[in-house]
């Protein structure tokens, strides 16, 4: 049997229904043959042929694939065989119980509504048919035909349905297969880069200082010696320029611990990578803007500052059912500042019951960590119904990594 067509979309139908409905019109087409070799009275040879005539047609469905992919190949095939049948029913008004796998036929192979049209002018050639060798017409003549349609209908569109159902939940078991590998993914991304930014900042805290200590004191220690000292001085210079190059090599692995974004350009080209990936994502549009001449940045407030960006942007698009933000990045002498504004829903700031996300607010803690790290501050503005405003501003001045910078 070929493919159902529901709603012009094709469903497969299983080799086991095919077979079946291919016997069933095999065994009618027999019995009518059988028939009329029995029945003396009746035009033997022509029904033979026709008969014969209309068992080619069908099988000829196995041998053209166009059938299956094209409507109007379907068409014009149903449209011989339907032709042939009818001739069959002039010469036999046994060829009436051929109606009922044609119901199947016109059903899987017609759109819905010209299926609908066939089916119905196919039951009322099966009456007409069948009545024409009858000496008088009865209701019975009507009822089998009507009622053959019917069940055709049903059994088709209902198996149309559960299938639509069953290819509906398999795309979304796709999809949650997809979704799955993805969140992992984007968990294994997220730990590997939050473990290289933990170790950039252990270095930098630690070791980094460290050494930039070390090579202080020893700076310090060579000026104290006395002129005749000369030998301490050099090896107090050698122990500093070891120091020296160790802190360099130190500076170099925060760097390459630093976020992709920051390690091929600088923090307002990834700002502005942030906001055009988000609004392309969401649909919505994120604007940036950066307010003053920029200068260089300790890498680990560009780090702070595009770690709040994300976070804070990442709150407003999955809770925030914003239609527009906007990131700005106002850079002065000694101060930088970064502000993050919607206009999405809101939220009471005192009251952690309403804070976005199923965490509380972990994000806004997160945010307000890393500044308060940094020796910045975070103010937030926010209102239900009002949108939000974040804010964070960092005194470069005060922050720890200014003299390394």
């Amino acid at each position: 049997m070929p493919e159902i067509r529901a709603l012009s979309s094709p469903v497969a139908v299983p080799a086991l229904l095919r077979w079946c409905m291919h016997l069933l019109v095999a065994a009618l087409l027999l019995l009518i043959a059988l028939r009329a070799v029995a029945d003396k009275g009746s035009p033997v040879v022509g029904i033979l042929l026709t008969t014969m005539a209309v068992g080619i047609i069908y099988a000829t469905q196995a041998k053209l694939p166009a059938i299956k992919s094209s409507s109007s190949a379907a068409a014009m095939w149903l449209g011989a065989l339907l032709i042939s049948w009818l001739g069959l029913l002039f010469l036999t008004p046994d060829a009436i119980y051929l109606a009922f796998p044609w119901f199947f036929l016109t059903l899987h192979l017609l759109p819905r509504r010209a299926g609908l049209a066939v089916l119905a002018a196919t039951a009322i050639a099966a009456i007409g048919g069948f009545a024409w060798h009858q000496t008088r017409f009865t209701a019975a003549m009507a009822i089998g035909p009507i009622l053959g349609a019917g069940v055709a209908v049903v059994t088709v569109w209902g198996y149309q349905a559960l299938h639509a159902e069953s290819e509906q939940r398999r795309q979304l078991i796709e999809q949650l297969h997809h979704t799955r590998a993805e969140l992992a993914a984007a968990e294994r991304e997220s730990g590997m880069l939050g473990e290289r930014e933990r170790l950039a900042r252990e270095i930098h805290d630690t070791l980094a200082q460290g050494l930039s200590s070390i090579q202080l004191l020893l700076r310090a220690a060579g000026r104290t010696l006395p002129p005749e000292s000369a030998r301490a001085a050099e090896l107090i210079e050698q122990a500093r320029a070891a120091a020296q190059d160790n802190l360099i090599e130190a500076r170099r692995f925060v760097a390459a611990l630093a976020p992709p974004a920051l390690q091929q350009s600088s923090l307002v080209a990834a700002l502005q990578r942030l906001c055009e990936t988000t609004s392309q994502h969401m649909g919505f549009p994120v604007v940036f803007r950066l307010e003053g001449a920029m200068i260089a940045l300790p890498t680990p407030v560009e780090v702070a500052l595009l770690r709040i960006a994300q976070t804070a942007l990442g709150n407003t698009t999955q809770h925030a059912c914003a239609t527009r933000a906007a990131i700005t990045l106002t850079v002065m002498d000694t101060v930088v500042s970064l502000d993050i504004v919607d206009d999405g829903m809101g939220f009471d700031v005192v009251d952690p019951a309403t804070l976005p996300g199923p965490n509380g607010g972990f994000g806004l803690t997160s945010m307000r960590s890393r500044a308060t790290e940094l020796g910045g501050v975070m103010t937030i503005e926010s209102e239900p119904g009002q949108g939000t405003a974040i804010a964070v501003t960092i005194d470069l001045a005060r922050t720890p990594s200014k003299q390394d910078r």
